[in-house]
Formats: structure tokens, C-alpha cells, sequence
């Protein structure tokens, strides 16, 4: 009898643990956390033209360098520094009284010359004098001939005349001023400013990579417009004047690894003018199925490596990585690791990983998309400013 307590407390013992787990079965499971909502931009292919904005600088059509081609005093300047001047236009006056002097006796030496060589002449039919004495009268005459030539040449150059119709700078002689044939400085530089030349330059990496994607048919010819170039000046605003590309240089520059573009621009305004800084964009070719992704889309790893998330056929998230090669406004160009039709996430990112179910509806951070040629100015535009 004496047992009894302790059976009791044992059965007491196994009730209450009956009773626990009884409570742990009666309660609820957890509930299942809802898929993440992301936005997403089903991607479609697009055209565009490519285009490839280069750096260069401006210089004037025609140069020409004034000098002097006979020795003496400047007597008169006879322009305005600054001013147009055309071809043939009298700029500086020489002294020409030497030349004038030699010219007269240039002209008296080559009348007894020839009276000389006419008597002779006619002596030589009546054997009066040698046949010798005849060639020498006759070589005296043509010598007398080219100096009187000379002497005209000499006092013609005294007036010095524009080579070319163009600007004309500063001058660098005065009234008084002694020059001389061959001398070293130019007396004034006439530059053409009708029309001028932009020279830019282009990586040979890209003008490699341009060439195969032409013949691999990933991009076309631009047509017509393949050869024409437009031009952005210092301030970011674009010439009103379309220019053409006249060719490209056929050695590579041993220093900084590129080729020499040069177009040429009409500038009747006189807008541009030689050694400004500007920007040329050449059309390269057209990429009819070209992937542009937005940028809120895009992000990069630890790499630095562009990468984006798609939503798969199952609602899953999946990790892309890319190869971008230029914006395009507010686009990425895609080269690799994105297909027309991906579902591309661009709202919701911070909240999903690879791999997680989402719901997917159509993503409001996006702008309407603009056109290519939208596209292609936008991006210019960014690169200029």
C-alpha cells in the first residue's frame, strides 16, 4: 500500500505529457509567404543606325603662305587684315624702280642684238662675214630675249598678289619693311574658309570590329548616307551644315593606335574656323534586329560585369550576364545574353534573387520607348555634353 503515491504521481506524470503534445498537433502551420510582384519589359527587336562619334579638329580647305619672290622695300600694304581678299588681288607693293631700270636695259641690249644679228643676216648670203660671227649675233639676240623676259618677271613680282581667294591674316611686314626672296616668315597666310576639312580620328579596334560586323552581316551599309557626317561644336549644339567623308588614312599612327578620318563641311557662314575642337558622328551601318534593354534593368557584379534578371517560362527569376557595348539614351545595346522575347525585370530588383517565383506585372518606371533615331540623338547628345 505504501506504493501508491508514487503510481499516482507516474500517471499524472504521462497525462500531462498527453495533453502537451495533444495541444502541439491542434496548432496551425505557418503561412506561405506570397510571391514577390516585379515589373518587367518583354523585349522586341529593334533598328537602328549606328553611329560612331569621333573627336577631331578643324583646318582650313587651302593654305597659302604669302612671300616675297624679289628682293626690296615694301612701299605700300594694300589690305585689310582680316578681310576676304580673292585670287589675283594685289596685296603689297614693292619698290620696283631697280626693276624698272634693269627692265629698260633689258629692252635696249635685245634692239642691238637683233639689229646686230639682221645685218648678219644678210651679209652671210654675200659671204660678207663667217657663219660663226652670224650664230654668235643670233645667240646674243635670243640671250638678250630672256633677259628682257627675266626683267619682266622681276617687276611683275613686285606687285605681290593673292595665290588663292580666301581669308587673310595679320600682317607680318609694314610700310618700309625690307624683303627678300626665300626668306624665312611668310609676309601673310591666306586661309579658305568656303569650306573646310574636320580630321578625326578612330581606334583601329573599332574600325576592325566595324569592318567584320559589316561583313557578317550583323550590320548593313547605311545606304546612301553611309559617307555623310554631321558635326558638334564646343557648346554642344550641332552645325546646321551636313559634311561628307572624303578618306580615311591608310597608315595607322605607331603612337596612339589610330587612323585619320577626314570630312569635309561647307562653311559659308564662316562658322567654323581652323583649330576649333569638335565632335563628328559618322552613320556606320544599320543593325536591323538590334536588343535594347533599359538601363533600369542592368546592373553590374563585383567584376564590374553587366548583368540582368529575366523571368523565365515558369515565373522564375534567372541571372543573365551581358555584353553591352554603348548606350543608347536611355538603353543599353545588348550583344550577348539577352533574346527577343526575355521578359526583363526592371521594378522590383532589390526584392527577388535567382531562382525565386514572382508575379509579374508590366513595369511603370520605364519611359514610352523612344524611336532609334530618338535613341541615337539622345545618346549623342550625352556624349557631346
Amino acid at each position: 500500500m505504501h506504493f501508491k503515491p508514487a503510481v499516482t504521481a507516474l500517471v499524472s506524470a504521462v497525462a500531462l505529457a498527453t495533453l502537451l503534445s495533444g495541444c502541439k498537433k491542434e496548432e496551425a502551420p505557418p503561412a506561405a509567404q506570397p510571391a514577390p510582384q516585379v515589373g518587367v519589359i518583354t523585349l522586341q527587336p529593334q533598328s537602328f543606325t549606328l553611329t560612331s562619334e569621333l573627336p577631331g579638329r578643324t583646318s582650313a580647305f587651302r593654305v597659302a603662305e604669302v612671300r616675297p619672290q624679289v628682293n626690296g622695300i615694301i612701299l605700300k600694304r594694300l589690305f585689310k587684315e582680316g578681310s576676304d581678299v580673292k585670287q589675283g588681288q594685289q596685296l603689297y607693293q614693292i619698290d620696283p624702280a631697280v626693276y624698272e631700270t634693269t627692265l629698260a636695259t633689258a629692252q635696249a641690249n635685245l634692239q642691238a642684238t637683233r639689229s646686230l644679228a639682221g645685218r648678219y643676216k644678210q651679209l652671210i648670203d654675200e659671204q660678207a662675214v663667217s657663219r660663226q660671227e652670224y650664230d654668235d649675233a643670233n645667240a646674243k639676240r635670243l640671250q638678250a630675249e630672256a633677259s628682257l623676259k627675266s626683267a619682266q618677271i622681276d617687276l611683275r613680282y613686285t606687285k605681290v598678289l593673292a595665290p588663292i581667294s580666301g581669308r587673310i591674316g595679320r600682317s607680318a611686314v609694314t610700310e618700309g619693311a625690307l624683303v627678300s626672296n626665300g626668306q624665312a616668315n611668310a609676309m601673310a597666310t591666306i586661309q579658305q574658309l568656303d569650306t573646310i576639312y574636320v580630321d578625326v580620328t578612330q581606334s583601329t579596334a573599332e574600325l576592325l570590329k566595324l569592318r567584320r560586323d559589316l561583313a557578317s552581316g550583323q550590320l548593313q551599309k547605311a545606304g546612301d548616307n553611309a559617307a555623310q557626317v554631321q558635326l558638334v561644336l564646343e557648346d554642344g549644339s550641332l552645325f546646321k551644315h551636313q559634311g561628307r567623308l572624303e578618306f580615311s588614312e591608310v597608315a595607322v599612327d605607331e603612337t596612339t593606335g589610330s587612323v585619320t578620318l577626314r570630312a569635309v563641311f561647307p562653311n559659308p557662314e564662316h562658322e567654323l574656323l581652323p583649330g576649333m575642337f569638335v565632335h563628328a558622328r559618322l552613320k556606320a551601318g544599320v543593325n536591323a534586329n538590334a536588343i535594347l534593354a533599359p538601363q533600369q534593368g542592368v546592373t553590374r557584379d563585383l567584376k564590374g560585369t553587366p548583368t540582368a534578371l529575366v523571368v523565365n517560362q515558369d515565373n522564375k527569376v534567372e541571372l543573365r550576364e551581358l555584353k553591352a557595348s554603348r548606350t543608347l539614351g536611355s538603353d543599353w545595346l545588348i550583344e550577348e545574353g539577352l533574346n527577343p522575347g526575355d521578359r526583363l525585370i526592371t521594378e522590383g530588383l532589390q526584392y527577388v534573387r535567382p531562382g525565386v517565383e514572382v508575379k509579374v506585372s508590366e513595369a511603370s518606371n520605364l519611359k514610352k520607348p523612344n524611336s532609334p533615331d530618338q535613341a541615337k540623338a539622345a545618346d549623342a547628345d550625352a556624349k557631346a555634353e
